[in-house]
């Protein structure tokens, strides 16, 4: 009787385990699909695309920096429709006010009551573009949003549509009329991805498919997901299994940008990266790992994700600064310092 129990047991822990790597390689193939949809219109830009699924099934915020013309906006309209999410712009500006973004109450005639206004925060995917453009008070308007998934107009909470997904873009060659962003905000971000410029061979592509000749439409982007899939795939993505030995390396690594001593350019950190960032190694290696269609995380899983994680949390010193040490070739020393399990 025991033994036939213990044999249930043992079949059910295998059918779940089997159901679950079998949930595992259906989304994986949900996402090969989605970014054969976005290849319609985008144009090489492989790792940044994968970089913002990553973020998304990690229901993080990703910002974005780029010379303008790479299309960062066109990248997440684009993702926007092929997920089935409803997408939104705001144009930062110096005047930009933070009932601009997030909405406001005004008074009615018709009906002789107030009623709210809300603004383009409401939305599943919000293109934050130029964000450093505004001042930090309206920067500040994002964070209640980011972090809770809701907002506040006039004392009252009004919550966003699931999946909020926010893309933040900054222009790095421009350093007048612009505002640094406060780090609390900068942390917000799961992920901080840079875009390159295209090669030549992507560049003779895109004089034939781009925007300004076609128009968006003509490309004919199927949604492949819903946002109901993507909250699913979202829950999903947390079960993803990772080993004690996984969350040591995790915690090696993210203590690593604190012990300036260990290294040889550590002595350029004057901050190094908060528990925030051991948890966003945590779910985006899971994220990578779901990605992959494996049902489980590799010591390669996270380093896939670290530098995307990492890079804007390790704040340089005065010195880094002036020897132009850039906060990835610390995260590459780290890596290859920091044993793997």
């Amino acid at each position: 009787m025991l033994k036939k129990r213990l044999i249930r047991k043992i079949s059910k822990r295998l059918d779940k385990k089997e159901i679950h790597n079998a949930k595992s390689r259906e989304y994986s193939k949900l996402f090969d699909e989605v970014r054969h949809e976005v290849a319609k219109v985008i144009v090489g830009q492989d790792e940044m695309v994968n970089s913002m699924l990553r973020c998304l099934i990690a229901n993080g915020h990703a910002l974005v920096e780029g010379v303008p013309g790479v299309a960062k906006t066109l990248l997440i309209r684009t993702l926007a429709k092929s997920t089935g999410c409803d997408f939104k712009r705001i144009q930062f500006t110096i005047d930009l006010l933070p009932t601009d973004i997030i909405g406001i109450t005004t008074y009615d005639p018709m009906v002789k009551n107030f009623r709210t206004e809300k603004g383009p925060i409401f939305a599943n995917f919000l293109l934050a573009d130029e964000i450093n453009r505004s001042s930090p008070k309206t920067q500040s308007a994002l964070l209640e949003a980011m972090q809770e998934k809701q907002v506040t107009i006039n004392k009252v909470t009004y919550g966003l549509p699931l999946p909020f997904f926010v893309m933040a873009t900054m222009n790095p060659l421009e350093s007048e009329g612009v505002y640094p962003l406060p780090e609390a905000q900068i942390d917000r971000f799961l992920f901080k991805l840079n875009m390159d410029l295209p090669s030549a061979d992507e560049e003779k592509k895109i004089l034939k498919q781009n925007i300004t000749i076609n128009s968006f439409y003509d490309y004919d982007v199927k949604s492949i997901l819903s946002p109901k899939k993507i909250i699913e795939i979202q829950e999903f993505v947390k079960n993803i299994y990772l080993s004690p030995e996984i969350e040591e390396y995790i915690i090696r690594l993210v203590q690593a940008t604190r012990k300036s001593d260990k290294f040889k350019l550590g002595r350029y950190i004057a901050y190094g990266a908060s528990p925030r960032a051991s948890i966003g190694l945590f779910i985006a290696s899971k994220a990578q790992a779901l990605l992959k269609g494996n049902s489980f995380v590799t010591p390669q899983h996270v380093k896939d994700v670290a530098r995307s994680v990492l890079r804007h949390r390790i704040l340089l010193n005065y010195e880094g600064q002036a020897e132009n040490v850039t906060s990835d070739q610390i995260i590459d020393e780290i890596l290859s310092k920091v044993p793997i399990p």
